[in-house]
């Protein structure tokens, strides 16, 4: 009777621990509970910090680990079942889904949001509008000193493998790096590099200095100028506004997507849903980058 008493007990107690007091036991986890790790490219890195510190605020049993990386390493790090909830800057090729088909691996892919690569300048530099050729004639090393200043230009850029980098290398066809084309670390310190030397032209990902409502942000965005482009010599010029990205006119325009392979009820999947409805998507656009299924607001001044 005591052994069944004492079973009973343990029974109970086993219980308990998988209970809503101690969601992380035994797989528990739902949409709004448990612990999930997801790879970010790095460009993107302001937009997860608020989304994750806003999803952890409104559902506080759940816990994201985000470990931000290039794009590249991300891929690999998913193939490799590293992680099952990731975000970079395309969704998978028609190859991609094939191999994971093929290990009966289900995939889910989301386009969450819109951004831009932008060119971002020494104050001092005169040079601050520029046509698609002219950008990719300084990316290849056919233009080598700046017209205003003729010093020599050097390109920087965060790290190779990287969703910026990988932007470049299509937009040039690059089939090798350019003697003038250099990596550092991170979006950051291409920022910093960039406020430091004159010469320099910084690629970065656009939501390192979009939202003007973060102090960070315009910590960065104070000491430098971002570049305005034209699609010709003959058309306008334009700075990667939210506006000008969603109706095309800023040519440099790319996406950001989540894709998952974590199982539908836990929350993994609860942060894809977070990101693709209301709340995530207003981040998505306080951060002045465009949302994937929220409208955004176009507004013409007409001067007289």
């Amino acid at each position: 009777m005591r052994f069944a008493n004492l079973l009973c007990g343990l029974l109970v107690l086993m219980c308990s621990c998988a209970s809503n007091d101690n969601p992380f036991s035994y797989g528990n986890d739902t949409h709004s509970r448990g612990n999930m790790t997801i790879y970010v490219e790095e460009s993107f890195k302001p937009l997860f910090d608020t989304s994750i510190n806003t999803f952890e605020g409104q559902y506080p049993k759940a816990k994201i680990k985000a470990l931000f990386a290039a794009e590249g390493e991300i891929i690999a790090a998913f193939f490799k079942d590293s992680t099952k909830t990731i975000c970079i800057s395309r969704d998978f090729t028609k190859e991609e889904k094939a191999t994971l088909k093929k290990n009966k691996v289900e995939v889910r892919s989301d386009k969450i949001a819109e951004d831009a690569i932008a060119l971002i300048l020494n104050p001092s530099n005169p040079d601050s509008l520029m046509t698609i050729q002219q950008i990719k004639d300084i990316i290849i090393g056919k233009t080598v000193n700046w017209p205003g200043s003729k010093i020599k230009i050097n390109v920087v850029f965060d790290k190779q493998n990287s969703a910026n980098f990988n932007y470049l290398k299509k937009l040039c066809d690059l089939k090798k790096l350019p003697i003038n084309l250099f990596a550092m670390n991170s979006n950051e310190e291409v920022i910093n590099y960039v406020k430091k030397n004159k010469s320099a032209l910084g690629i970065i990902g656009l939501n390192w200095i979009s939202d003007s409502d973060d102090f960070e942000t315009l910590g960065f965005v104070d000491g430098i100028n971002v570049v305005a482009i034209a699609k010709d010599d003959k058309s306008a010029y334009f700075k990667p506004h939210a506006g000008y990205i969603f109706t095309r006119e800023y040519p440099f325009f790319r996406e950001i997507w989540l894709i998952n392979k974590a199982k539908k009820s836990g929350v993994n999947t609860g942060f894809v849903l977070f990101m693709k409805g209301e709340k995530g998507q207003l981040i998505v656009q306080k951060s002045a980058l465009v949302p994937a299924t929220a409208p955004v607001r176009l507004i013409q001044l007409i001067t007289e």
